[in-house]
């Protein structure tokens, strides 16, 4: 057999399959070519948008300046520790080595074991937090209360999620969890009271850490007034909230060599007394001291865990703190440096109280050896101001999670570094925090009066220390049930592990909050009452927003009205492109029907704008856009959906309506060589594209945008392709098809170039939500005031979007819920 009848075979061969294939048409090749799988080009995406690795000097330089930022909170609790564990005199030295063992093993367990080396790792792609720990949640379980996911959103390259097995514990825990809604509510809630304690904690940490600080002046000079450490406190803290613009990584090359300082200073005076006092003091490690000093101590012994709860404080802001740096720089400096300094530091103090027990009111600074007392002074003193830095910037954190998520009110994000994009900043946030931080300051400044100068600060300290510790455990207690279902859902892990790491988690932490429970009545309930009012705040935004996108899907405008207007839409359609925002990620949203039949006139092109945060950290620049045709070519109608990241910042996108049309045109060029591809009358854009054709098409246009277009229930103006058995036909067809596609291309761009160059007009909706006349009382003054207040002085949609005055156009409606 020659050649020429080996082709000959081989073409009648392909020729009977075509016929066999249930007549698939002569554009089977071409569609082959196009609709190849897109495994290997998502898997260089998933790798280029996994967390970078690290080189080893820029992780030990990332590891130096979490030290200023995550770990002064942490590293100055020898400061106050042993005098809130005895704010009496201490009567049994052994006391002192129980409280010295419970020290080290809360430190070991809780920062060091449970947060380090396991809450960490429940990072969400480097974010965390509450709310990272729920978006994670989120995407691999139906749990998001505001019902927006779309199937292709679960296509990104940074969904990730894993699949469970019908029958096992995760899909039944899955499934438990998403059968009412009140268990979505219950699970959102409970992550709104760890987020607000999160916020309390910062608003009480830097009133405790620089009340501290100025308290401290007490010491060589016990005659000052109490009134006038509260104003140096008061100019500290303006002076610190005031540093914050300047950025996280600024300020942590600023505070870093000051903790780093800290550190070792405390490490060696520790190593110092110990030798000098009592070494006797390391047989706290040992557990049995434990036991010992809570059979001894009864009551007092337990209500004494308040004190000792203190030195953990600063350990909830850690994980909030992950989004500024990588895992691995916060594990490093935690157990290299933080974490053996701070057991000297404590057993260094503890020895020294063996032999003075009459001195636990100022121990630390009766420990320092009197040659170089000043310089430790003046370290610790900058230290108890930077220790504030940890829950500051954690706050700026899970704010902006929330803000993303449509848990708390619009206001501005900056970001503030280049190079980390999880370093921001929250203007409105850090001027508040500041004003409440001088509040609490101011308010506790009489709140006693004892004995000495020096003793009434500490006291007042004191009565700050317990209002935080109450927030700090309540912050422990939500993380730990989060991290329950993180392992169960997330990492899969077996029953054992699961019920050995929450439990030994809730038996100490309930522990210490049962402690903390019996300090309510001195100050404990200020975080509460902080926390409640965020909380109120958080949920009545959510509950504002959810029932807004409830409103806007029931009240869609149907295809077939807008399809019975005709391609005029029945106004006269002037040149122009219209881009109408709206929250919904499919259909014609009711403020559309609500300004056509109120204006004679509409643009020649309307674009509906859908800007969409996704519970996943970040979504890459190449998939940000999805866009679709919204019947036939001749109504000029699109849709946009913008999807981003609780990491992304839409304000930083300057540029952003230049890359919609860019898209927009991308687009018009992929459906017009999809068109006639399909034998099918509604033909999926979505992952077709192979790498070939795309690179074509983005050399093109000349962006790095890529488009892909998701199913809808509207009507799409895909020809359907008329199947031919003639290989040579088909190519025919093709090479006429390919000509008339080419020509509808060209007309179709140079309309919509000519309507961008007549105008670009944004319509935003100016939604106004007003509780029904039969609605309950709690219900119309939580929509009629509360959230009508936080939306009048939130900022508006506008200046979010980045939108210019002068082609702004609102258009108002009131629902009612």
């Amino acid at each position: 057999m020659n050649v020429q009848e080996e082709k000959d075979m081989e073409m009648t061969s392909r020729i009977e399959m075509d016929e066999d294939n249930d007549n698939r048409g002569s554009m089977w090749d071409l569609d082959q070519k196009l609709d190849q799988p897109m495994d290997e080009e998502a898997g260089r995406l998933r790798n280029m948008y996994k967390e970078k690795k690290s080189s080893a000097l820029l992780l030990l330089r990332l590891a130096f300046q979490s030290l200023g930022v995550v770990y002064g909170d942490l590293g100055t609790s020898p400061l106050y520790v042993f005098y809130n564990t005895f704010p009496g005199k201490i009567e049994d030295p052994e006391d002192v080595v129980g409280a010295l063992s419970l020290i080290i093993y809360s430190l070991t367990l809780i920062p060091l074991l449970k947060y380090v080396f396991v809450v960490c790792k429940a990072n969400d792609n480097g974010q965390g937090g509450t709310f990272a720990l729920y978006s994670l949640l989120c995407r691999h379980a139906k749990i998001r209360t505001i019902p927006n996911q779309h199937r292709t959103d679960e296509e990104l390259t940074t969904y990730s999620r894993s699949t469970f097995h019908e029958q096992s514990f995760a899909a039944k825990t899955k499934r438990w969890l998403e059968r009412h809604v009140s268990r979505k509510n219950a699970l959102l809630i409970l992550v709104l009271v760890g987020t607000c304690m999160v916020i309390g904690d910062g608003i009480l940490t830097p009133a405790i850490s620089v009340l501290s600080a100025a308290g401290g002046i007490k010491v060589d000079h016990p005659g000052l007034s109490n009134g006038v450490v509260v104003v140096v406190a008061v100019v500290i803290l303006v002076g610190l909230f005031s540093l914050q613009h300047y950025g996280t990584d600024k300020v942590s090359w600023l505070f870093a060599p000051i903790v780093l300082v800290w550190f070792l200073v405390i490490g060696g005076i520790g190593i110092y007394n110990i030798w000098k006092y009592d070494s006797s003091v390391l047989k706290a490690f040992s557990p049995v001291y434990i036991y010992r000093y809570f059979r001894r101590g009864g009551k007092d012994g337990w209500t004494s865990l308040g004190g000792i709860m203190l030195s953990i404080t600063g350990t909830e802001a850690l994980f909030a703190d992950l989004s500024h740096f990588p895992v691995a720089a916060v594990q490093l400096a935690f157990t290299v440096v933080v974490f053996p300094c701070l057991l000297l530091a404590y057993s260094g103090q503890a020895a020294y109280l063996m032999s003075n027990r009459d001195h636990v009111v100022d121990a630390f600074y009766r420990s320092i050896p009197d040659s170089i007392y000043w310089p430790v002074f003046i370290i610790a003193t900058a230290a108890a101001i930077v220790a504030s830095q940890a829950t500051i910037t954690a706050t700026f954190s899970i704010i902006k999670q929330a803000l993303a998520l449509g848990c708390f009110p619009r206001v501005k994000v900056v970001h503030t570094s280049k190079k980390f994009l999880g370093q921001i900043y929250v203007p409105d946030i850090n001027w508040i925090l500041m004003i409440l931080c001088i509040a609490v300051t101011a308010g506790f400044k009489n709140q006693n009066q004892i004995g000495n100068a020096y003793e009434r600060v500490a006291l007042n300290c004191i009565i700050i220390y317990i209002t935080a510790g109450t927030a700090v455990v309540i912050v422990m207690l939500v993380t730990t049930l989060l991290m329950t279902l993180i392992m169960i859902l997330v990492w899969r892990c077996h029953w054992i592990l699961v019920l050995l790491f929450t439990g030994l988690s809730l038996v100490v932490e309930c522990t210490y909050f049962s402690a903390v429970l019996f300090k309510v009545d001195q100050g404990g309930w200020v975080p509460l009452v902080i926390a409640a009012a965020f909380l109120l705040i958080m949920y009545v935004w959510h509950y504002g927003t959810l029932k807004r996108y409830e409103f806007e899907m029931h009240s869609k405008v149907s295809m077939a009205w807008i399809l019975g207007l005709g391609p005029s839409l029945g106004l006269v359609r002037v040149p122009g492109i219209g881009l109408v925002y709206t929250e919904l990620a499919s259909g014609v949203p009711h403020i559309f029907s609500h300004f056509i039949t109120n204006l004679p006139a509409i643009h020649s092109v309307v674009v509906f704008v859908c800007v969409k945060y996704l519970p996943v950290y970040t979504v890459p620049e190449e998939e940000r856009f999805l866009v679709k045709r919204i019947g036939p070519k001749n109504f000029h109608m699109f849709r946009c959906v913008a999807r981003y990241g609780y990491k992304d910042l839409h304000k930083k996108d300057d540029e952003f309506e230049k890359k919609l049309f860019d898209s927009l045109f991308l687009f018009v060029r992929l459906e017009s060589m999809m068109e006639g591809c399909s034998d099918s009358d509604e033909y999926s854009l979505y992952g077709q594209q192979t790498e070939r054709s795309r690179e074509g098409l983005l050399n093109n246009n000349g962006n790095g945008n890529t488009i892909t277009s998701y199913a809808d229930t509207t009507i799409s103006s895909v020809d359907s392709i008329v199947p031919v058995k003639s290989p040579m036909q088909g190519s025919m067809t093709v090479r006429s098809s390919e000509h008339v596609s080419s020509q509808t291309e060209t007309d179709e761009l140079e309309f919509l170039n000519s309507c961008r160059d007549a105008g670009v007009v944004h319509i935003l909706g100016n939604t106004v939500v007003r509780a029904r006349r039969e609605s309950r009382i709690y219900k119309k003054i939580a929509i009629d005031y509360v959230y009508a207040f936080l939306r009048k002085i939130c900022r508006e949609h506008s200046v979010i979007f980045n939108v210019p005055h002068e082609s702004l156009l609102n258009v108002g409606q009131v629902f009612y819920v």
